[in-house]
């Protein structure tokens, strides 16, 4: 169990607060103490009551390995029990009753049952009833909105203190839009904080219900300035894409804002498992369309998983004459433009089946994913043809994504990253845009074949969610996403080595000389 526990590297997460004001500064307790209110709810999310299943261990490994995992299932791992005693994690977790079946879903008649915000239960009689957030989390989410209300207090910035105090009210109503749109519009402040219910990857079953997290960031300014000029680029960006018409014929919001941050917190969904390491919200296709998204990369989270995997992972892999390919700059820009890409292509689909998400069901978030992955190389690409990149080796990025599908692969079949790599790995060795050594089970990128792959693997996952095709996901899913013997026996080769599966995080008030 200690060797799973050092599976993720342990880092300290900090940044210089040097620049922040003393109210900036007084800020921060009271976010660091709404981010713990997210992440006592997510483990109602993710498993239920923490306490009884902590204490019933005595083994500190195996209790770290739970609290990584938020529960007795191994994330990265496909879910797979690793204490005994435990089934398999119900495929809802804990936003539906564990005995409540898809036809009786799909025939219970609540007009919220679809609802992000939504938790279903049974009553007293066992028949399914929708209880919203606000009240199935009522204490918490009152007290995490006195909390966000005394920040807001302090806030120096408009736009800081308004997105404070709408979010404070957004836990109590269950509106998060009129939050969003203000958050759309922070751009100057210091200090960002993503609070609430707000990913579905921890609702297996239908990809319907938000699960909770909360991260609080440090912004940086010298980096965000470079990145400013991306922005106004996303409608050209659009029309770019190799489809048809009406399979980009949504307006990207031109909005979109492009900010470098130092992550000080992670709580909750984003501290579960595998450490997220760019944001790209909202999620509500209203705000995107209305103003697009912001795209935040986490720069010190980026580094660290950067540093410790992915330079190691390349050293394993990647065929010796193209590792100087691997860079942190390719790394961040694949990163980048990967959240970028969530907000191109269509929300809706063209043929009356309503938005992807819902068309896509279960399937949504890795199609997603994958969109995003392939669609980040193709802008790459792009922004080099309109001179935007300049002085760019495009093989930097494509051996450097390459690499990264090692290291995200290693994420399981649970994870819809995961899966996404999966979906390219394969696509990408049909069409010979990589070699594969058999003598040093190294990689060697090929470029044009790898070019042909990623505008071909571009329009037919862009093709698909436009015509809401969901046996097509399915059906790639089946085909591309599962490890086969040889990429399992080459991430057999990466564990052996003592490659770290992940990173988690010494963090807290202390790490950034507050108490």
């Amino acid at each position: 169990m200690q060797m799973k526990v050092d599976n993720f590297v342990k880092v300290d997460l900090t940044t210089d607060i040097s620049h922040l004001s003393e109210n900036e500064r007084k800020m921060l307790p009271y976010l660091v103490e709404v981010a713990k209110i997210m992440d006592e709810i997510f483990w109602t999310q993710s498993y239920g009551d923490k306490m009884p299943l902590l204490e019933s261990i005595s083994d500190e490994a195996t209790r770290e390995f739970v609290r990584i995992n938020y529960g007795p299932w191994e994330r990265l791992n496909n879910n797979k029990p690793f204490i005994e005693g435990y089934g398999e994690k119900p495929m809802g977790a804990g936003f539906y009753p564990s005995d409540m079946t898809t036809e009786e879903f799909d025939s219970f008649d609540a007009p919220d049952k679809r609802s992000l915000y939504t938790l279903i239960q049974r009553d007293n009689n066992g028949q399914l009833v929708s209880v919203p957030y606000s009240k199935a989390y009522r204490v918490q989410h009152e007290k995490a909105a006195e909390l966000m209300r005394k920040a807001a207090e302090l806030a120096e910035y408009e736009t800081l203190k308004n997105y404070l105090n709408l979010r404070a009210e957004a836990l109590l109503t269950d509106d998060y839009l009129p939050s969003d749109l203000v958050w759309m519009d922070m751009r100057d402040n210091n200090i960002d904080f993503v609070v609430g219910p707000i990913e579905n990857y921890e609702d297996r079953l239908f990809n319907y219900k938000a699960a909770h997290e909360a991260y609080i960031l440090i912004k940086d300014l010298e980096w965000s300035r470079r990145l400013d000029r991306f922005t106004a680029l996303l409608p050209a960006l659009q029309e770019s894409l190799p489809v048809a018409l009406q399979y980009k014929s949504e307006t990207p919001g031109s909005d979109s804002d492009m900010g470098v941050y130092d992550a000080i917190f992670y709580a909750g969904d984003c501290n579960a498992g595998s450490k997220t390491i760019a944001i790209n919200l909202p999620n509500d296709p209203e705000v995107h369309i209305q103003k697009g998204s912001r795209k935040l990369q986490l720069k010190n989270s980026m580094r660290y998983k950067f540093d410790h995997i992915l330079v190691p992972i390349s050293q394993l892999l990647i065929d010796e004459t193209q590792r100087n390919h691997i860079t942190f700059d390719a790394f961040f820009e694949n990163t980048m433009f990967h959240e970028v890409a969530h907000g191109l292509g269509i929300k809706n689909t063209i043929n009356g089946k309503g938005d992807v998400r819902e068309a896509m069901r279960e399937t949504s978030t890795a199609i997603e994913e994958n969109k995003a992955d392939i669609l980040g190389l193709y802008m790459v690409a792009q922004l080099v043809k309109m001179g935007e990149l300049s002085e760019k080796d495009l093989m930097d990025n494509y051996v450097t994504f390459m690499a990264g599908i090692f290291r995200s692969v290693r994420f399981g079949a649970a994870s819809a990253h995961g899966k996404s790599n999966m979906i390219s790995f394969y696509f990408f060795q049909e069409k010979g845009a990589f070699t594969r050594n058999e003598h040093n089970g190294t990689y060697m990128v090929n470029f044009d074949a790898m070019t042909n792959a990623i505008n071909e693997l571009s329009a037919k996952i862009l093709m698909m969610q436009g015509d809401g095709d969901y046996q097509a996901a399915l059906n790639i899913l089946a085909s591309h996403g599962v490890i086969r013997a040889e990429l399992q026996s080459d991430l057999y080769r990466i564990n052996d080595s003592g490659i770290p599966v992940d990173i988690r995080f010494e963090q807290g008030l202390h790490m950034i000389g507050l108490k």
